[in-house]
């Protein structure tokens, strides 16, 4: 049996996290949605997406399947419901399918309308699905717990370097290749998972719990707090707090990033700050036509950043910031807080000329020694071309 994670209508409401991705390669804790379901179930597990994304994707083999909403939040006594269904079941609630186990591949149309395909229902209550993109900040500490038991389990990690200070040293994962030398730990607030290959530079202070992916880099003198996630490949300096970069991307230097997510491929440039709150300590309501309603947002709140964006030196970001996907923010004062996909600039926005954002996308994907595959500028064509 294999797990299939698929995406459902409500996915537009992560914009614009899922342009240039299905839910179950966003992630937050140590894990991305997909890794996390490997892990627990120890099947692997492949991705049902949009045709646009599809080509980003392998395709399952044929075997029995194991249908899992991507979106769904990771919950302890959900587990073993969803993978103890039997071949023709159907776990779900009020607002749709949650699992559902079969013996051929299912397009995505009947899985939004299972009562057309399936007969026999297991009705569940009180199921937590991702709605919008801050939850992954507000989820964060949570799933890092979670995701640190996970790993507790089945990980030995490596020694702890004699160099480095530490508070609840039980609490700390080092997997093999991470180079930790001279830096402060602190996980008495919460665990710290460094993953392999990765890299803490002398003088930074971390307070968990965190999780730095493999073959991330934190700078020298580096101030994290928890709950943050530092992706793979990613590298990370100055002051993180309460955020989740996703892979590839950079907040290498000086400046505040706090309640905030950062897609992949991004980079904030030196001196580059969010503010989280509101002078007047009031909510945040956030409004963008891919929601469709006014939200409240809660009272902190930094930025949501899509995949393959950039800001420039010392940009100052405002609360409650969404900028899209593939973006060159750069201006003088606060940027707005809506900055569209594709937008070159910000106060004086104009439109970033798909040739050359392709371009410059490919610059920043050769300094990690990769290059823009087909299948990706297939996926951000198709975002260009139907812009919001």
């Amino acid at each position: 049996m294999v797990i299939i994670l698929f995406d459902t209508n409500a996915k537009q409401n992560l914009y614009p996290l899922t342009q240039a991705r299905a839910v179950a390669d966003i992630r937050y804790g140590i894990f991305s949605v997909k890794e996390r379901w490997e892990v627990i179930s120890g099947l692997p597990a492949y991705i049902q997406a949009e045709d646009y994304l599809a080509g980003l994707y392998e395709a399952a083999p044929e075997d029995e399947y194991l249908y899992i909403d991507a979106s769904l939040k990771d919950e302890d006594d959900l587990r073993p419901q969803i993978l103890s269904l039997q071949t023709g079941e159907v776990l779900r609630d009020d607002n749709g399918i949650i699992a559902c186990r079969t013996n051929t591949l299912i397009e995505t149309d009947i899985l939004n309308k299972p009562g057309k395909y399936f007969t026999r229902f297991i009705e569940a209550e009180n199921v937590a699905r991702l709605q919008y993109p801050w939850q992954l900040f507000l989820w964060n500490e949570e799933q890092l717990r979670k995701d640190f038991l996970l790993l507790f389990a089945r990980s030995t990690g490596q020694p702890l370097p004699a160099t480095i200070t530490t508070n609840q040293p039980e609490n700390i994962i080092v997997e093999e290749g991470a180079v930790v030398e001279h830096c402060i730990i602190n996980a008495s607030t919460g665990p710290v998972y460094i993953g392999k290959n990765a890299t803490i530079m002398e003088g930074a202070m971390l307070r968990g719990p965190i999780a730095l992916c493999e073959c991330a880099t934190l700078k020298m003198g580096a101030k994290i707090y928890g709950a943050s996630t530092i992706g793979p490949y990613c590298i990370a300096g100055g002051e993180i707090k309460n955020s989740i970069l996703q892979s590839h991307s950079n907040k290498a230097h000086d400046g505040y990033l706090g309640d905030s997510v950062i897609g992949s491929w991004c980079n904030l440039g030196a001196g580059t700050s969010n503010s989280n709150i509101k002078n007047t300590a009031g909510a945040v309501n956030i409004f963008h036509k891919a929601y469709g309603i006014n939200v409240n947002a809660g009272r902190k709140f930094g930025v949501i950043m899509g995949d393959y964006s950039r800001t420039a030196i010392h940009t100052s970001l405002n609360t409650g910031t969404i900028i899209g996907t593939c973006c060159n923010v750069f201006g003088e004062g606060l940027m707005p807080r809506i900055v569209e996909d594709f937008t070159w600039g910000a106060h004086q926005s104009s439109n970033y000329k798909f040739e050359k954002a392709m371009e410059h996308v490919n610059n920043w994907k050769e300094l990690k020694g990769e290059k823009l595959s087909s299948a990706e500028i297939s996926v951000l064509k198709y975002i260009f071309d139907r812009r919001l």
